[in-house]
């Protein structure tokens, strides 16, 4: 995908004429030693977006969408699986995503916009590269909300038992079209207090589980502590092989850190705001993650946790919590909700920014009186809402549905940062562009060994039967994408000649 020095040029004056076409700027908020280099209002895709976002809101907004029911009930299965070693899947699939989000972090703070990776993909790989990326990340976020939808109507039917599952799941889209058509201050505190409630959950777990494990509390015989993982085959009871399965489980459950870009159009003094999210946000879910994976492992073991309940509805059960089963079943609800909520402001911010370089319509770059991008967000909804009529027709099978490509399109866009960073490095080095402040060390092997990395999940997704249903469904979306690409290269090729 590299290209030559005459297409980075052709590509970056392109970048440039597309940037002057949009709304004029605020004020220059990044200061450049290149008269040239465009001002921080001046991004494609962050046309009239107010710039009302907080450091807390981003990073509460980048975890609400990375922790979702993934953690509270997924991880059942993964335990399940490979026992302890699913400890150490989570640690080499941190490590990956931390690669990532450096590389995105150096670009984010070159050119903070609110179409981040699909814009760089554009910049430094070509228009194809962002054309394919931005609408592949918007088709991973509406399955995302498919399925958060769906879970969110599971766990409402544990208290409504006879109620249809399309209902909840209706009036839910309904309630986060609403309020990610409010003020963007008013999405990011509600946000904020959504993903504190789940981020609190798993602090309990922790505080909890570890002063049960200091006092060497006993469940059903087996005492609290690291027999956990020494016994029934220790770390790794199932080989390398449960290990190898787990991978991405592991990997998908780090999905949606990347969407911090997508906050980059609406933060205010984005350089210093994005350097410290970066760095904050990758530690923080990688010790919520393990810190609380290896609790319930440790007080609780492996082989005794029930595959199909939450593990967190298991400890606190154990450990003699009462109504464990009710508490928890609400706070998957809302980390389902933060999390559906999170993608659907995702979503509309990337289908705005498509729409400003014209690989969408262009009426939905329009903003509402609040400067929300009311319309991209309806038209990401109406995507959204092919859930809830799979939940009326088909409802014991949506969630498989729309799960199975979400982490296909995920790694397409780790995989796009990856590569637009080693170009963007590259043009770095050549004096083309400024460097960033901040600097990602290990360049460009660290990038080419997460590659590879992806390249093993891939793999690995093989021996599942869900993980080749994604594999075999991608190569259908993406002829679909490459068709619609050509469709409108040749339309506004036509438009030239006329």
């Amino acid at each position: 995908m590299v290209h030559n020095e005459r297409a980075s040029r052709e590509e970056g004056s392109q970048f440039s004429g597309s940037s002057s076409k949009i709304a004029q700027a605020v004020g220059d908020l990044r200061s450049s030693s290149k008269p040239n280099e465009p001002a921080l209002e001046d991004q494609p895709g962050d046309q009239g977006l107010s710039r009302e976002l907080k450091g807390r809101h981003v990073q509460l907004i980048t975890l609400g969408g990375a922790i979702g029911v993934g953690l509270f009930l997924g991880s059942a299965r993964a335990i399940h699986q490979a026992g302890p070693a699913l400890l150490v899947a989570y640690a080499i699939s941190g490590a990956l995503i931390f690669v990532v989000m450096r590389a995105l972090g150096e670009m984010l703070v070159y050119r903070p916009a609110a179409g981040s990776f699909a814009l760089y993909a554009e910049e430094f790989l070509g228009p194809w590269a962002g054309f394919v990326t931005g609408w592949s990340y918007w088709l991973n976020w509406v399955l995302v909300g498919i399925a958060e939808i769906t879970a969110i109507a599971l766990y409402f039917r544990y208290w409504v038992p006879d109620c249809p599952q399309w209902i909840p799941a209706a009036a839910a889209l309904l309630g986060m079209f609403y309020l990610n058509t409010r003020a963007v201050k008013v999405f990011g505190e509600i946000e904020f207090w959504l993903a504190l409630i789940k981020i609190a959950a798993i602090a309990a777990l922790i505080i909890v589980g570890a002063g049960l494990i200091f006092v060497q509390v006993a469940d059903n015989g087996h005492p609290a502590g690291l027999n956990g993982f020494t016994a029934n085959g220790g770390v790794f009871p199932t080989g390398l092989i449960g290990l190898l399965l787990c991978l991405p489980v592991a990997t998908f459950a780090f999905g949606g850190v990347e969407m911090i870009g997508a906050t980059a159009g609406e933060v205010r003094d984005p350089s210093k705001t994005m350097r410290r999210a970066v760095n904050g946000v990758i530690f923080r879910i990688g010790f919520f993650y393990i810190g609380a994976l290896a609790v319930i492992m440790l007080l609780v073991p492996w082989f005794q946790l029930d595959p199909d309940v939450s593990p967190f509805v298991s400890v606190f059960g154990a450990v003699g919590i009462p109504y464990a089963a009710g508490i928890m079943n609400l706070v998957i609800l809302t980390a389902a909700i933060s999390s559906c909520n999170s993608g659907m402001f995702t979503t509309g911010r990337m289908l705005q920014s498509l729409a400003s370089s014209g690989k969408a319509p262009k009426k939905l770059i329009r903003l509402n009186h609040r400067n929300v991008p009311s319309r991209a967000v309806l038209f990401s909804t109406a995507g959204m809402s092919v859930g809830v009529v799979l939940n009326y027709f088909v409802p014991g099978h949506v969630f498989d549905f729309a799960i199975s490509l979400v982490l296909t399109t995920a790694l397409w866009a780790w995989s796009t940062i990856l590569v637009s960073h080693v170009s963007f490095r590259r043009r770095v080095a050549q004096g083309v562009i400024d460097a960033p402040d901040c600097r990602k060390t290990g360049m460009p092997w660290a990038n080419v060994l997460a590659l590879l990395y992806i390249g093993v999940i891939i793999i690995a997704m093989l021996a599942d039967p869900i993980g080749r249903l994604a594999l075999a469904g991608f190569p259908a979306w993406f002829l679909a994408i490459n068709i619609a690409y050509l469709l409108l290269r040749l339309n506004a090729k036509g438009k030239n000649r006329s």
